[in-house]
């Protein structure tokens, strides 16, 4: 089970099936704000569609080929940030994440994404993250504009959403520009 303690408000864990319940209620009362963003929203109609997701999750986590977690604050599922995807050859992650409309502008994404981060540098040896966001979301723009990624270009018409298509703006953080993660690379999957 994965565990990281960001701080005293904010733990970051590795979903599991008991999970599915608090999920599929705060994907439910969360659904008109994340639809805007995320293409996924209409597909998960019942706490099993929120099941089968974190099952996905674990069955990622134990190839390695990602890491989801649920952000815990205050003891409270608020949203989800993890590597979607790790590319092992060439040392890098891509990290997606979303948050519940209530946990909005209280600086929690970003403290949550910036932990992730670090272990990604620290833990994991990563020598490169990226994250991705559509163009138009802010929101989601501002995680990796306040942590201090350099926007690197722009995807044209990458993502159908729902009845159009959506640019992403790709930004990304190399080891070396990390300030916590200089000199402290350390590989350990498990935490």
């Amino acid at each position: 089970m994965f565990i990281l303690t960001v701080n005293q408000d904010i733990t970051l864990k590795q979903l599991d099936i008991n999970d599915a319940a608090p999920l599929f209620q705060l994907t439910d009362e969360s659904r008109e704000t994340l639809r805007t963003w995320l293409s996924w929203v209409d597909q998960t109609k019942t706490i099993n569609d929120s099941r089968a997701f974190i099952e996905l999750a674990s069955k990622q986590f134990i190839d390695r080929s990602g890491l989801t977690t649920g952000i815990m604050y205050h003891g409270q599922l608020a949203g989800i940030v993890g590597f979607n995807l790790f590319n092992w050859l060439n040392n890098s992650g891509t990290i997606g994440y979303w948050l519940g409309s209530r946990y909005e502008g209280k600086g929690i994404m970003t403290r949550a994404a910036s932990s992730l981060i670090d272990y990604g540098f620290k833990s994991l040896a990563l020598n490169r993250i990226e994250i991705r966001a559509a163009s138009e979301n802010q929101k989601s723009r501002a995680i990796p504009e306040r942590l201090g990624f350099v926007k690197e270009g722009r995807l044209r018409q990458t993502e159908w959403l729902y009845d159009h298509y959506v640019d992403h703006v790709i930004y990304s953080m190399l080891t070396e520009e990390w300030p916590s993660a200089r000199n402290s690379l350390k590989p350990d999957w498990k935490h």
